[in-house]
């Protein structure tokens, strides 16, 4: 037995240990339930016998006995709360197996490598991950095979001969979707390789109970603190759930030393599938994962706080990625790597699922609704500069003059009062800065406005109807996570009044910059709204307009603009 196979053993052994502690502290629970029932057998059959008899003994006996009733009807109320609560399930784009012979395949040939059952599904996920996922909670409350019909796509089989069943308990597969895009077949092969051999642990049976027992409590703590119950249901459900707590807490430690050993032993069965290109392949993951966190935050959020969302992002992923390569001087060999044949050519129609998973990132991330409507419609790459990012700029041009006219700043325009110049601001921002100048007073304006606007802002969430691939409300896993966004990770940190007004100066500039010198607004994949002029980005606007915010200074930014050609004095359009 080699060195890697031993590894593996151990890890599995390891596991199951694990997952012995975590059924005992549930045997351990269950008995301390039925003690009392016990107890009060054998008073009654010590009674029966002609022991222990006198009043104080049927007094201590018919006790005992109310006592065992109570305890076992809690435990029937814990019991069913923990079955019938519903574990949070990740919010995936489904894959059926029409959709994408080709992935299906490469998978089943994985597993069939890593001789371990294959996963029952695949999914994907606006997420740089990937992960098994068990759901066969929904199985169980609607039928074998019920929730792999009705979102999770179609079953993966060892074999023609492999029960259906066997289908219905293997977990999912959800794979991130940046990953398609921006992986080569082979890298996508090497990066789920221990991924899908960690369908053999799951397929333990004490694992996969300990796994049930483990997530049961979870979803009761998680149904017990739910809003809106009353006052007749909320109480048992909040006793349900501070037992469920309690459980929990004493199985904390064993679960994630479970779930350790689970991945150390599937990683040691996947050395034997790709290893050293693997290696290669998690670079690649890194660079995803640096290439989506900028195109969410810097190109997404903007759209989505207009109420459009870009529907080919896993698309964008590429050419930011692309373009930071370039950047970095880490080009040498893409060339070569790009040539190979990407993983989302595994998938029938990859722009049904690019789009799928781009409004799903939406919901996630910001809130959006489901489906495509009023004030949330779908935006191309190629409408994106004019539909995106020149709205964003007069959006926020217009929201600066309105605070100046709140202000009472007058107009710059003697011609026409009415029109809005880019002198007016810089006129009103020139001169002495720092504390109690006329910057701090335009900030606290402009923060004031963008928060009352966010706060009139309405609030979508996953509860109103089904997304993409979902058969209605009832199967939305967004809808175990209550309206609004997901805190999966913060997508922008706070903006201070001061980086606020400078944004909006800035914007007002863009503005002009458009309608007097012939600029352009654009897309910079890496840092999102860009101003071309004469076909080029220009990137040295920022130090200008801080001069004029921070220090009062208009002399930089005097010179920017005569160095592009936009006249201050002239009229701007804004939305």
């Amino acid at each position: 037995m080699s060195g890697t196979d031993v590894g593996e053993e151990l890890g599995a052994r390891a596991a199951q240990a694990r997952a012995l502690a975590l059924l005992r502290i549930r045997s351990r629970a269950l008995a301390v339930a039925i003690l009392p029932a016990a107890v009060a057998v054998v008073l009654f059959a010590a009674d029966a016998q002609g022991h222990l008899a006198g009043p104080a003994w049927d007094a201590v006996r018919w006790t005992v006995l109310g006592v065992a009733v109570v305890v076992l009807l809690v435990t029937v109320l814990v019991a069913v709360s923990v079955a019938r609560a519903r574990p949070a399930m990740s919010p995936t784009v489904p894959v059926s197996e029409e959709g994408a012979p080709d992935l299906y395949r490469l998978v089943r040939d994985l597993a069939d490598r890593l001789d371990v059952p294959a996963p029952s599904a695949v999914a994907l996920t606006p997420d740089c991950d990937s992960w098994l996922e068990d759901r066969t909670h929904r199985a169980l409350r609607k039928g074998p095979g019920a929730a792999l019909r009705k979102g999770s796509g179609a079953s993966l089989p060892k074999g023609p001969e492999a029960p259906a069943e066997a289908a219905d308990t293997a977990p999912v597969l959800v794979i991130g979707s940046p990953f398609l895009w921006w992986m080569r077949v082979a890298e996508l092969r090497a990066v789920l390789a221990p991924v899908v051999a960690g369908t053999g642990p799951s397929a333990h049976p004490d694992i996969a109970a300990a796994r049930r027992f483990v997530r049961g409590l979870d979803a009761a703590i998680a149904d017990a603190a739910a809003p809106g119950r009353g006052p007749v249901r909320g109480a048992p459900l909040a006793f349900a759930g501070w037992v469920a707590r309690l459980l929990l807490r004493a199985c904390r430690g064993h679960a994630a030393e479970m779930e350790r050993c689970v991945a150390a032993a599937a990683s040691m069965r996947a050395q034997t599938v790709d290893y050293g290109l693997r290696i290669a392949a998690q670079e690649q993951v890194g660079l995803a994962y640096a290439g989506w966190d900028r195109l969410l935050t810097r190109v997404a959020l903007p759209a989505w706080r207009m109420g459009r969302w870009p529907s080919r992002l896993d698309a964008g992923v590429v050419s930011a990625l692309t373009e930071l390569s370039r950047r970095d001087r880490l080009a040498d060999g893409f060339a070569l790597r790009l040539g190979e044949r990407p993983a989302c050519d595994l998938l029938e129609e990859p722009g049904a699922a690019d789009e799928a998973a781009s409004l799903l990132a939406a919901r996630l991330f910001h809130g959006g609704p489901a489906e495509s409507g009023p004030g949330w419609a779908p935006v191309d790459w190629q409408q994106y500069p004019d539909e995106v990012v020149d709205r964003k700029w007069r959006s926020e041009a217009a929201r600066l003059h309105r605070v100046l006219d709140t202000l009472g700043v007058p107009r710059a325009s003697a011609a026409d009062p009415a029109v809005p110049t880019l002198a007016r601001v810089m006129e009103h921002l020139s001169g002495p800065g720092g504390p109690g100048g006329p910057g701090e007073a335009l900030a606290a304006g402009i923060g004031a406005a963008v928060a009352r606007e966010e706060a009139e802002a309405p609030v979508h969430g996953g509860l109103e109807q089904g997304g993409p691939g979902h058969g209605g409300a009832a199967d939305d896993p967004l809808d175990l996570w209550g309206p609004g966004p997901l805190p999966l990770f913060p997508l922008q940190p706070p903006r201070t009044g001061t980086e606020l007004l400078a944004d909006h100066v800035a914007a007002m500039v863009c503005c002009a910059a458009v309608d007097t010198a012939g600029a352009a607004p654009g897309l910079d994949w890496l840092d999102g709204p860009a101003l071309l002029v004469g076909g080029e980005r220009r990137a040295d606007l920022a130090a200008p307009v801080l001069s004029l915010v921070e220090d009062g200074d208009p002399d930089p930014l005097l010179n920017w603009l005569a160095e592009v050609g936009v006249r201050s004095d002239k009229p701007v359009r804004l939305v």
